[in-house]
């Protein structure tokens, strides 16, 4: 947003946008490479235990020989966005003075493409550093719609793959999302209102609702991610670019009797071999 060597000094700048000289001369220090290597661990490790704490994902680090304690464990897990799952006052931080909107999903029998779509986002370590991954799926397809990286946990990343999605796609009957900042934040609830989508959100503690994308993050990591060290952005936006056009067009789902999702989100029929006699 700032442009350094324009017309008009930095300082300026800052001004106009209502920011502190400070923070935009700032340049965030990079993590230890031991944090980094926790990082990857617990995220290997909420993946498979959803329901691990931080005081159980300390415990299982000290049994594999890392020396942390709970109370650093909790922070990277914040730093990572994930959260253990089960029932609690506060599961997810929307934005301030957020709308929060009811989940609509309870009743509804989700049976044809478009009628919902759900988005989240993700922790993705790379070999030096880590990005944050959002995807926007049909639910009833399990197609990818649209995604983006970023290193910052703001919603623009995440408005410009919901524009992407209803670009390409067109507007959904239904939007489901958790309370995250990013899904109750201004720009992502006006986008959504000005496409006349309805908006559905994730009960308090209530990860099933949004299982579907957390399926999609399974396969993500233990298919891609996990097998490579991204060595940059750029590497890992092609890479994941390749793994999102096999999972939509070549990866069938048995739930779907071995169709992709393209197949099912388009209604086309792949040629079968004749069944032997």
């Amino acid at each position: 947003m700032i442009e350094r060597g324009g017309e008009l000094p930095v300082t300026r700048q800052a001004e106009f946008l209502g920011l502190s000289r400070s923070s935009v001369y700032y340049v965030a220090r990079p993590l230890p490479e031991r944090d980094l290597v926790l990082m990857r661990r617990l995220d290997e490790l909420h993946l498979a235990h959803p329901f691990l704490g931080s005081r159980k994902l300390a415990e299982q680090l000290q049994r594999e020989g890392h020396p942390v304690g709970r109370r650093h464990v909790r922070t990277l897990m914040r730093r990572m966005g994930i959260e253990t799952i089960f029932r609690r006052p506060r599961t997810s931080l929307p934005a301030r003075e957020a709308t929060i909107y009811p989940y609509r999903l309870g009743d509804v029998k989700i049976e044809r493409p478009n009628q919902v779509w759900a988005s989240d986002i993700t922790y993705l370590p790379m070999a030096h550093g880590f990005l944050y991954l959002a995807a926007i799926i049909d639910v009833y397809s399990r197609k990818v719609l649209a995604w983006r990286l970023s290193n910052t946990l703001t919603a623009d990343f995440c408005v410009e793959a919901l524009n992407e999605a209803l670009g390409t796609y067109g507007a959904p009957e239904m939007f489901n999302t958790d309370q995250g900042a990013q899904f109750t934040s201004e720009e992502w609830i006006e986008t959504l209102k000005a496409a006349g989508v309805a908006i559905s959100m994730d009960g308090k503690g209530r990860w099933i609702d949004n299982v579907f994308i957390e399926r999609l993050w399974r396969s993500v990591k233990y298919e891609e991610v996990y097998l490579h060290g991204y060595a940059s952005g750029t590497e890992a936006r092609a890479r994941l670019k390749e793994y999102f056009a096999f999972y939509n067009a070549r990866r069938t789902h048995q739930s779907h009797e071995y169709l992709t999702p393209d197949e099912v989100y388009f209604g086309v029929q792949p040629p079968r071999l004749a069944k032997a006699a």
